[in-house]
Parts: C-alpha cells; sequence; structure tokens
C-alpha cells in the first residue's frame, strides 16, 4: 500500500487535504500513545503473544480510528499505556506492524465491541496489529504530570479520553531518554 499523502495527492485531493493534514506529517515517524485495559491485553500479553504481536481491536472513538487508519505508517513506534486500573501508566512500547484492516469484533453479536450500525461492506472500525517491542519500568500518570517539559502532552489534558493519540518527537524524546534512561535505538 502506498502513504496515505502519495494517494491524496494523486487522486487530485491536496487542497481539500489540506485543510486536515499536513504533508510533511506523512514524511517520517510518528509516536503515539495507546491505550489498553491490562485485564483485556497487557504488556506482559503482548509479550507473550504468538511473535508477539496483537490486533489492537475495539477501538469505538472515530478521532481515535482516524489516527489509526489513516495517520499511523508501518514502522510507527507508541507507548504501551494501561488505563482503567489501579495504576495507570506507560508499560511499554510497541510498533505498528500491519496496515488498516476491519475490526471483525464489530460483526460478533456476543462480543462487547459489537456495533449494530456497522456493516461487513462498510466496516466503521478499523484496527492495525502491533508488535512488542520493549517493557519499561511503569511511568504513572502522576509522574508524568510532575514534568514541565510534558505540560502540553495530549494524555495530560483536562477532559482527554482518547485511548489513541499523538506524542510528539519532542515528548517522546523525553520520555524514553530522561524519563526511562532508553537509549537512541527506540526512535528518540
Amino acid at each position: 500500500m502506498r502513504p496515505l499523502w502519495t494517494q491524496v495527492q494523486d487522486a487530485g485531493l491536496t487542497a481539500l487535504a489540506g485543510a486536515f493534514f499536513c504533508p510533511e506529517f506523512f514524511d517520517h515517524m510518528h509516536y503515539w500513545l495507546m491505550k489498553s485495559e491490562p485485564d483485556e491485553v497487557s504488556i506482559d500479553d503482548l509479550a507473550a503473544a504468538p511473535r508477539q504481536r496483537v490486533p489492537w481491536f475495539g477501538v469505538r472513538n472515530y478521532q481515535a480510528r482516524n489516527f489509526m487508519r489513516d495517520a499511523m505508517q508501518l514502522g510507527d513506534l507508541a507507548f504501551f499505556y494501561h488505563s482503567s486500573c489501579a495504576e495507570p501508566g506507560i508499560a511499554g512500547i510497541c510498533e505498528v506492524c500491519s496496515e488498516p484492516y476491519p475490526d471483525e469484533t464489530q460483526f460478533s453479536t456476543v462480543n462487547r465491541y459489537f456495533d449494530p450500525k456497522s456493516k461487513s461492506e462498510n466496516p466503521r472500525w478499523w484496527l492495525r496489529d502491533v508488535r512488542f517491542v520493549a517493557k519499561t519500568r511503569l511511568v504513572s500518570l502522576a509522574e508524568l504530570r510532575r514534568y514541565p517539559e510534558l505540560a502540553d502532552m495530549r494524555l495530560l489534558a483536562r477532559g482527554n479520553r482518547l485511548s489513541i493519540m499523538p506524542v510528539s518527537e519532542a515528548e517522546w524524546g523525553f520520555i524514553t531518554g530522561q524519563v526511562l534512561g532508553l537509549n537512541q535505538e527506540l526512535g528518540s
């Protein structure tokens, strides 16, 4: 599959797309934060999964879906964030390792992610696979809030409930370097 921005250019939609996308956004690696409830899929589950790879299913917010479907690229890195648990926080790092494809849970009437308005010929919900990169020490939400360098991080904004969100290159570098003490191999 060709990069999204190339497809937009080829279709002659750059003027329209320019209102929504910046072409430079598609020219380099991006960083993300992806939330998962650890009782459903934890960083340890990802590490133990076959080929250390899982589909990121169950996203039911349009903005988060659009990030995953339209903006993520193969090879992008993400913080694996444990949410809705006793101590939420960054628990590891994963890598986007598939193109987007329909989330099958939307079609299963017995699944909690079932969407009766979604049809197989026109799916609403998409996912990507992620693969394990590293387990880190838990960096709690409270710890992240202590760093002035992260004051503008989307995760820390009041009322933010997105399950998938972009992380700036500066935020990624600060967290992987200063907070976690990891080396340059993780894209910082």
